[in-house]
């Protein structure tokens, strides 16, 4: 069968996702909570068969996707179609500020309008879809019959989500995107089916007094 099973991880935390500020294609490095999130999520999944590892290209991805490759041994690659959206002349700003800015492009990013490119040199909700549904037919084509790792973002994560459950770019989300959550999907040339989401269970092991060890 043409199937390949996918394992996509958001990135561990970063002080911006602390902060609630818009980093998109800023470059943002992982926080201490990131690096040892990154640590775990590698360990979760070392008794795993991996083919390969896809990763954003953006470091707070990448760095996540070292931590897995290191642990299985699988090969690693960084790819631009990974990247999270890009919020255009936003990025760096938090939601309060655009809301005291610009109080119209607040409501059209609450609404989750598909045509808004926020920023005007940003990602319209629709351009992202069709770059990610691309990135991933891409990738997994090349993997049928195995199981491949995908190291992304928030965005990213959302829009495999959708795709997987047939969902519309503006419906509300009812679904967690936590840092270093394992998420399950398979793929076949006709799409994405959602197998788990949002398992954190390997947050809670260990002690996060490891972080300042």
């Amino acid at each position: 069968m043409h199937v390949t099973r996918l394992i996509a991880i958001r990135h561990g935390e970063t002080t911006w996702n602390v902060d609630g500020r818009l980093q998109g294609h800023l470059d943002v490095p992982l926080n201490d909570i990131g690096l040892w999130q990154a640590q775990q999520a590698a360990k979760a999944l070392a008794d795993e068969s991996i083919a390969a590892i896809y990763s954003s290209d953006l470091q707070r991805a990448y760095v996540t996707a070292q931590a897995v490759a290191q642990v299985s041994g699988a090969p690693l690659t960084a790819d631009a179609g990974l990247r999270e959206r890009s919020f255009g002349e936003f990025q760096g700003q938090t939601f309060k500020q655009i809301e005291v800015s610009h109080p119209e492009v607040a409501h059209l990013w609450r609404t989750r309008d598909p045509h808004f490119a926020m920023g005007g040199s940003g990602e319209s909700l629709l351009a992202l879809r069709e770059r990610i549904a691309q990135t991933v037919n891409r990738i997994a084509s090349q993997h049928e019959g195995e199981q491949i790792v995908l190291v992304a973002h928030g965005g990213v994560l959302d829009i495999l989500y959708r795709l997987a459950t047939r969902q519309e770019l503006q419906a509300p989300r009812s679904w967690e995107l936590g840092n270093a959550a394992i998420n399950r999907l398979l793929w076949t040339p006709e799409g994405l089916t959602l197998v788990g989401w949002a398992d954190t269970a390997h947050l809670n092991q260990g002690s996060r007094d490891e972080i300042h060890s």
